[in-house]
């Protein structure tokens, strides 16, 4: 705490000399350089005391919110017991235990492996369907995020965040939803596995009804396997423990789990899988080290995870989560008439896009024709950094070039910060349909900087 004392004040400066020189590069350029002192729940505060109310929960991360209570104990606990943590040549109690309470939401499945991210989840997955298949390709859908390590890059949808990194594994896309387009993949013969989002992250977009249904069932006729992303649905965030389950019927073979596992402390990811996978790929003594992690299962992580599995049943999380997000999604949807600029509320749970689009009025069309000639995705910007200086409200633009703003606050918000977040959210919409305003001023010089952004 000393050394922040005496040099928290350079943050901005140590990132720019050090780390990704375009981060503070950005925040300051849309206003979002911030010093951000101390966090509780769903909220932050800054060098000044103002609060600020947390839409974006550490990109799902923070599903508890910041410092709950009783995984800050845990981890104080497991501290104090000093166990003889990462032995490697043991079995600890803790990984057994998490995964026991894990897999209580996933009747079908019966094993765990503990990794430390979303994507190691999911490369684990890849790597055991392809193992317990003996195919090289697993199909993805157009649009998705799996992550961004080599193997995650190979089923990610989004062409910016793989331009540059290839040659990657010889994996292929599919449109979301698209049952007939799946077929024709399956019918090559070579396809280990579907790896999905049971609600994508990118634009908030639901499959169409039956989707998963009829995936695994096509998945199955040609012996490949379904895999499901939840690394940012999961535990809670859709109104269900796993968002496939708002689906009947549906099985996944194998399930990424992290960001909200963690209790927003000690990083921690998981794949869940049927028992006949584990055994495929851990077939002898001498295959027992074939896939492993090094801080895979620490005790921190496990406490963390345990803790927080707690906490959601103790506190009826996942059901507080589902009225919240009705409650927040329809008060939305009740202004889409009310704003031209307001054209879709859509998700599900505490996971909901806000999508804008081209206005009906000359004046309006006008000035969105000019922030689409820039950059497409400008004006989604354009709420979100006075939702933020205005309002105090953080949120994000959910994805490059996309008009829609995701939210997926903290699962622990309530009615308090429902009407905070409309009553901003109304405030700037009155402001952008005015004609005028700190919101199209601000949008002028979004255009501006849209090109030196990108030098």
């Amino acid at each position: 705490m000393t050394l922040l004392g005496e040099r928290g004040g350079e943050r901005y400066d140590l990132h720019a000399r050090h780390l990704n020189h375009q981060l503070p590069r950005m925040l300051r350029a849309i206003g979002f350089d911030k010093s951000y002192v101390r966090a509780e729940g769903a909220y932050f505060w800054d060098e000044d005391g103002h609060d600020y109310l947390d839409m974006l929960a550490g990109f799902g991360v923070m599903g508890l919110g910041r410092h709950h209570p009783v995984v800050r104990q845990a981890l104080h606990d497991v501290l104090d017991a000093s166990l003889a943590d990462l032995v490697r040549f043991d079995c600890q109690p803790l990984p057994g235990l998490l995964a026991e309470r894990l897999l209580v939401h996933v009747p079908h499945l019966d094993r765990v492996f503990f990794g430390n991210s979303g994507a190691e989840a999911v490369e684990t997955a890849l790597k055991f369907a392809r193992y317990a298949t003996g195919r090289s390709r697993v199909l993805y859908c157009t649009y998705s995020f799996h992550g961004l390590t080599a193997g995650a890059l190979s089923v990610n949808g989004e062409d910016g965040f793989r331009r540059g990194f290839g040659p990657l594994l010889p994996d292929v896309p599919v449109p979301f939803g698209d049952l007939d387009a799946l077929e024709r993949e399956l019918g090559r013969g070579d396809v280990a596995a579907l790896i999905v989002e049971p609600i994508q992250g990118k634009g908030v977009h639901t499959p169409p009804p039956g989707f998963l249904r009829a995936a695994q069932d096509l998945l199955r006729k040609h012996k490949a396997l379904l895999i499901a992303d939840e690394v940012q649905t999961g535990l809670g965030r859709t109104g269900d423990f796993f968002a496939y389950q708002h689906e009947e019927g549906v099985e996944p073979d194998l399930v990424c789990v992290a960001k909200a596992l963690s209790g927003g402390y000690v990083p921690v990811g998981a794949t869940l899988a049927k028992d006949w996978i584990f055994k495929k790929v851990y077939s002898s003594m001498d295959r027992v080290l074939v896939h492993s992690a090094s801080f895979g299962a620490n005790a921190q992580a496990m406490a963390a995870g345990l803790a927080t599995l707690a906490v959601m049943e103790n506190e009826q999380i996942v059901a507080h989560a589902r009225l919240t997000g009705d409650l927040l999604r329809t008060r939305l949807a009740d202004l889409v008439g009310r704003y031209e600029l307001l054209h879709d509320v859509r998700g599900r749970g505490l996971m909901i896009g806000i999508e804008f689009g081209r206005p009906s009025s000359l004046g309006l069309r006008s000035r969105w024709s000019m922030l689409q000639a820039a950059r497409k995705g400008l004006f989604a910007q354009m709420v979100v950094v006075p939702l933020l200086q205005r309002h105090r409200i953080l949120t994000q633009v959910s994805g490059d070039r996309l008009e829609v703003i995701k939210l997926i606050p903290p699962l622990i918000i309530g009615e308090r910060e429902v009407d905070r977040f409309v009553d901003a959210f109304t405030d700037v919409m009155d402001d952008a349909h005015s004609g005028g305003g700190l919101v199209w001023d601000f949008g002028r010089t979004l255009v501006k900087q849209a090109v030196t952004l990108n030098r």
